[in-house]
């Protein structure tokens, strides 16, 4: 009785202990810098959810997050950015040409591999076909990414997107990053649990690369800044007079206490924080609603006779293959749904920023992240996983303002011009990679199933 009390009341003492470090941070340092750091929470709860899909119902170690998450931020780009209309002139035409070559030269291998029997000529078919589309496609590729990348490059020099609210590119990264897992999927679940990370890895470092490198599609390195929000501007917001009148009553009684000019002094002040703060509660109500939503989706496929059939094939693979399930197929269709998820999380992400950068996405430091979202939340339990993203990216963010706190601390009784001083303080921002570490392995002595574990139950195939 006393484990399935601690086990029931630990979800809601881990979020409500999450609350009060978010209440701290706004009280303590500012509302502002609270509301960015759930905001990036919310998002990072759902990357987190998206991988527990994967390794909590199936046991899937998907290690190519960030190529998934990168996948969903070009969503973001091709919906939200105008299209550039001189690039599709120069060049436009050549890429259509050159994708339907491609998907042509795709349906013919295809073809080949399903339609000849004799392994050689097969073998042969095939590299005839791949050398043939390869020119073909080249032909048009090359001189048309030539041209488009000539128009304009400092200010454009790709063919832009659709014009579209930001908005809808949220679903159109979970169905982009589900397309590309379908490939992905195809190509490596049959391969041993450690192979199948080293090739998801693989995989997500080529799509950084590509992105990184075809300015034509969303300008590389270049990066793609001034996204259209799907929320209010700052500054429209602070010269709009509702707004004016909104804070000028929510704070009526410290402002009456004031002169006329000292109240027009402190409302200007005012007006302009609280429409920072005001963006970004709109931002919270977005990623909550979609946060909410997944979660719900997610907890009733976990306790369906599918999320039952998962966990049965997960924890016996052997047992789910005698009784005839097809342990490959479902392998692929979690591995399409959880990078569906990280795709809406990577489509979000640029819609809060604002901008598209390549070269932020590192795949070894954020895969880590992730993966430690989900195991110390607890792995194969959804509230676990939401709690670990909201946890894990908080101490991400603060443990590096904590760490020069305490090292100046440490250090306070040092000569000032210390040679040694100057070097602990300015190698402190580092401890938080240690810290993360130490928070890691506690977690693991104390709790080795998570924070909100998984709870045990009997469940059959079915």
């Amino acid at each position: 009785m006393k484990n399935l009390l601690n086990e029931n009341i630990r979800a809601p003492l881990a979020f409500a202990m999450m609350a009060l470090l978010l209440l701290f941070v706004g009280v303590s340092q500012s509302w502002s810098v609270a509301l960015s750091i759930f905001n990036l929470c919310l998002i990072s709860a759902i990357m987190s959810l998206g991988v527990n899909i994967q390794w909590g119902y199936a046991g899937l170690l998907n290690l190519g997050v960030m190529g998934f998450t990168a996948l969903g931020g070009v969503a973001a780009v091709l919906i939200s950015q105008a299209p550039v209309a001189e690039a599709w002139t120069a060049g436009g035409q050549n890429i259509l040409i050159s994708l339907a070559l491609a998907i042509v030269t795709i349906v013919i291998c295809l073809q080949v591999k399903r339609r000849v029997t004799n392994i050689w000529f097969r073998r042969s078919a095939l590299g005839i076909t791949l050398i043939i589309g390869y020119l073909a496609i080249n032909h048009f590729y090359a001189p048309g990414v030539k041209a488009i990348e000539a128009v304009e490059p400092a200010t454009k020099g790709f063919l832009g997107g659709f014009g579209l609210p930001i908005i809808l590119s949220w679903a159109v990264g979970g169905m982009l990053a589900a397309a590309i897992a379908l490939v992905v999927g195809k190509i490596t679940l049959g391969l041993r649990a450690d192979y199948l990370a080293i090739a998801t890895l693989g995989i997500s470092e080529i799509i950084i690369a590509v992105l990184k490198n075809e300015d034509w599609l969303t300008r590389g390195v270049k990066n793609v800044a001034g996204l259209v929000r799907p929320v209010p501007y700052e500054l429209d917001l602070q010269r709009s007079a509702w707004f004016s009148d909104g804070v000028r009553w929510i704070y009526s009684t410290k402002l009456d206490k004031l002169s006329e000019i000292g109240q027009e002094k402190l409302l200007h002040d005012l007006v302009i924080q609280n429409s920072s703060i005001f963006v970004k509660l709109c931002y919270s109500g977005l990623f909550t609603s979609v946060l909410l939503i997944l979660l719900i989706l997610s907890i009733k496929a976990l306790n369906s006779p599918w999320g039952r059939m998962m966990r049965a094939i997960r924890d016996n693979e052997e047992a789910a293959n005698a009784m005839g399930k097809n342990i490959v197929k479902q392998h692929l269709q979690v591995f399409i749904l959880g990078s569906a998820v990280v795709g809406i999380a990577g489509a979000m992400l640029v819609t809060l920023d604002g901008q598209f950068t390549p070269a932020s996405y590192q795949p070894l430091r954020f895969t880590f992240l992730i993966w430690l979202m989900v195991i110390i939340g607890g792995s194969g339990n959804n509230l676990g996983a939401v709690f670990g993203g909201f946890f894990i990216w908080f101490m991400w963010v603060e443990l590096e303002p904590l760490s020069i706190f305490l090292m100046n601390l440490i250090t306070a009784n040092m000569d000032g011009v210390s040679v040694i001083k100057t070097h602990l303080i300015n190698s402190a921002p580092h401890l938080r990679l240690f810290m993360m570490g130490l928070v890691l392995l506690l977690t693991m002595r104390f709790m080795p199933k998570g924070f909100i574990p998984e709870k045990t139950r009997l469940h059959s195939i079915s």
